[in-house]
């Protein structure tokens, strides 16, 4: 069966590439908030599709409709919440947690 998490990612792909090619090249999204209903099992195997709707902006933060469906029906439903960062200082932070150390 098409699982919950594999939901959600594909949702995630979505957002992220209904805006993506609007981005300026030095800067991306990254998640903040989903909440997300799965709605129907999907056999394994069966083509999975997300469909993401950009609905409000309100500065750097970004709100998405998300849906899914499989060949037979929505399977999926919600709002997930990406916020715009620089790419650049993004990695340098998550690197300086390596080199810092607990």
């Amino acid at each position: 069966m098409f699982g919950t998490p594999g939901l959600v990612a594909l949702m995630e792909q979505a957002a992220c590439s209904a805006v993506a090619a609007v981005l300026p090249r030095d800067q991306t999204t990254v998640g903040t908030r989903i909440d997300v209903r799965h709605l129907a099992a999907t056999p394994p195997g069966q083509e999975v599709r997300a469909l993401a709707e950009l609905t409000h902006v309100e500065g750097r933060r970004l709100t998405f409709k998300v849906e899914a469906f499989d060949l037979a029906e929505k399977i999926g439903a919600g709002t997930h919440e990406r916020v715009v960062v620089d790419a650049t200082r993004l990695l340098a932070r998550a690197r300086a947690k390596y080199s810092d150390g607990p």
